[in-house]
């Protein structure tokens, strides 16, 4: 019996022994996997939002050596009540709303600050479509019905085969695609462990193999659609993600903070939620927005590709929010009114009759929770017509 004991005893040491060495080996995996499982935490969910950059790889971009462009402030609007109300509901942490440019309210909670850069999630996705319309401009890509294995060839014979650019930027490539946020085997959480674990966000995606539809048959948000919009860029250009947005995005919009990309562990950017910003810089994008792709005099993007990528275009379902090349346009808004959303409640909304731009950050453990959604629109609008008079 007291050789049994000895032996069991020898055998949990070499047991805590290996564990340890594993944890030696991978511990900064293991550091950014425990980041992802306690990443919504109640008690961790505000700081993480804003030091994103502290948990996961990274790389920052560069808006160059020029002075910030300027953001004036025009004359002061203060929340009414039941604004206030949705802020303390929703968990806002930023507030930056933009009358013809200038700022007109911006308020900072939960112990955040204006200095903070802040994780877009899927807001990045609209801000690659930008990226799309002026590269295509350019003549880097030659026709968004062009198929995506033309200009990522890696994508052959994955779910993706046959699937064109026009089909990724309105989310109707029909790949399978569980995108639960809040069940841990959806496929959305298994790229999160992907990413945490320094894998590759392209063989994740040329991995997808099942399709629930033809390509261009119904729109299904389908969050590797936006990185295959990502492959294509790189594709067409040979150039990062990072490279790309600060020569075409970041440096002639003259942002404030140099934003900041997650990646995976080849250095690829995390293309459709890994983008970090100020709350001010994701304003400013939104004005540019709203003034038809131009930035205090300097053409941005194209204003064609801002009108046809913000229009509904995209095969949704009846009674579902409208979607144009990675830009929502819920049912009954008007021409010219259009949003970026992203998870736990990160939004810029544009309304360019009324010459209005809201910003938001939140960190809101209860956005999938029913009517919120149709409340946060709500509120956006209210902002929009009594900022901007209508």
């Amino acid at each position: 019996m007291r050789a049994v004991l000895v032996w069991a005893v020898r055998l949990l040491l070499v047991a805590v022994v290996v564990v340890l060495a594993l944890f030696a080996w991978k511990r900064d995996e293991v550091a950014r996997l425990w980041s992802v499982m306690t990443l919504f935490d109640e008690g961790r969910i505000t700081r993480n939002f804003s030091h994103m950059d502290e948990m996961f790889l990274t790389v920052p971009m560069d808006r160059g050596e020029a002075a910030p462009s300027a953001l004036p402030h025009g004359a002061q609007w203060d929340l009414p009540a039941d604004v206030a109300d949705w802020v303390a509901r929703r968990r806002v942490t930023a507030l930056v709303v933009l009358k013809g440019g200038a700022i007109v309210h911006e308020s900072y909670y939960l112990g955040t600050a204006p200095e903070d850069r802040r994780i877009s999630w899927s807001v990045a996705k609209s801000v690659l479509s930008a990226l799309t319309g002026v590269l295509l401009a350019e003549g880097a890509i030659d026709s968004i019905d062009d198929p995506v294995t033309k200009y990522a060839p890696m994508l052959a014979g994955s779910a993706y085969d046959g699937t064109s650019l026009r089909n990724v930027l309105q989310m109707s490539s029909g790949v399978r695609f569980d995108e639960d946020y809040l069940s841990f085997w959806s496929d959305i959480n298994r790229m999160g462990r992907v990413l945490a674990l320094g894998g590759s966000m392209d063989a994740f995606t040329t991995g997808q193999r099942h399709r629930d539809a033809e390509p261009g048959a119904r729109m299904q948000y389908v969050s590797t659609d936006t990185h295959v919009v990502a492959m294509v860029l790189r594709g067409a250009t040979g150039r990062s993600l990072p490279d790309l947005m600060d020569d075409y995005i970041v440096r002639p919009m003259g942002f404030e903070a140099d934003p900041v990309y997650i990646t995976d562990g080849y250095g690829v950017a995390f293309a459709l939620g890994g983008l970090n910003m100020t709350t001010r810089d994701y304003a400013r994008f939104g004005q540019m927005m709203a003034n038809g792709g131009i930035w205090q005099g300097v053409r941005v993007v194209p204003e064609d590709w801002i009108a046809e990528s913000t229009a509904p275009s995209a095969p949704t379902a009846a009674g579902e929010p409208g979607y144009g090349y990675q830009w929502w346009i819920p049912e009954g808004w008007g021409e010219g009114e259009f949003l970026a959303q992203g998870i736990y409640g990160q939004f810029i909304y544009v309304n360019r009759p009324l010459g209005v731009v809201v910003a938001v950050n939140s960190a809101d453990l209860g956005f999938e929770d029913a009517g919120v959604e149709e409340e946060n629109y709500a509120v956006l609008r209210s902002i929009a017509a009594r900022v901007g008079g209508g």
